[in-house]
């Protein structure tokens, strides 16, 4: 077993051939593997920078090695699938590019926003996310019982005195600004959780079209709204 600590940048295209971690055997079962591996697949490697202390076992075969990619997924954590237009086994954030863009809250909008965030005594200063992944569309914010649900096409922001992720089992992250976040799942949906001064924010895809790596970095970007 040998330590793999990755540092795999956004879409780097990994110069070597991967088959399944399924049937992965010694002995005869190499060659029918490698028939495999000769056919100059390439691998993407989508998302922000990766850093795991999980372990990877590479298959070394005529001088040759290579890293199952079911494996590799595992231990990244990340979606993986085969792009058969271009030749290439695409792993993580289901194919996307992490691209970001601004959100562009109309006057309108503001107002509505902020007018969530006043029905709260002690917590009427108005918080959102001024940036999300691009092709994500903001639809419509409201208050609910004890917080505010900011809606958009695929995520849903909500902003709570609150803390939701009590009582699951929980996976921490820094975020890249430095904020200690951590992932919790409380149904089939990732919820990524962080405080933000005297409340807590929670991040999700619902229709599962965002991956974790571009949750958090729409993340990064919740702040008070001006």
């Amino acid at each position: 077993m040998k330590q793999w600590k990755k540092s795999i940048a956004a879409l780097s295209v990994l110069g070597m051939t991967l088959t399944g971690a399924a049937g992965v055997y010694a002995g005869a079962n190499l060659e029918k593997i490698s028939a495999y591996l000769n056919h100059s697949i390439g691998i993407q490697v989508d998302g922000t920078v990766y850093n795991t202390g999980k372990t990877l076992t590479p298959i070394t075969y005529k001088n040759t090695t290579y890293l199952p990619v079911r494996a590799i997924a595992d231990v990244l954590e990340v979606p993986v699938r085969y792009d058969a237009k271009n030749n290439q086994v695409l792993i993580g954030g289901n194919g996307q590019t992490i691209e970001l863009t601004n959100v562009k809250y109309s006057d309108a909008e503001r107002k509505e926003i902020k007018g969530a965030f006043a029905k709260f005594d002690g917590f009427q200063t108005p918080y959102a996310p001024s940036q999300m992944v691009k092709g994500d569309v903001y639809q419509k914010t409201g208050a609910s019982e004890d917080g505010v649900n900011m809606l958009f096409k695929h995520m849903t922001v909500y902003i709570s005195p609150r803390d939701y992720s009590h009582g699951y089992d929980s996976k921490p992250v820094t975020l890249s600004n430095g904020t200690k976040a951590k992932w919790y799942t409380p149904d089939d949906t990732d919820m990524l959780g962080f405080q933000i001064n005297d409340r807590f924010v929670t991040i999700s895809s619902p229709d599962h079209s965002l991956s974790k790596a571009q949750l958090e970095k729409v993340a990064v970007s919740v702040a008070q709204l001006k």
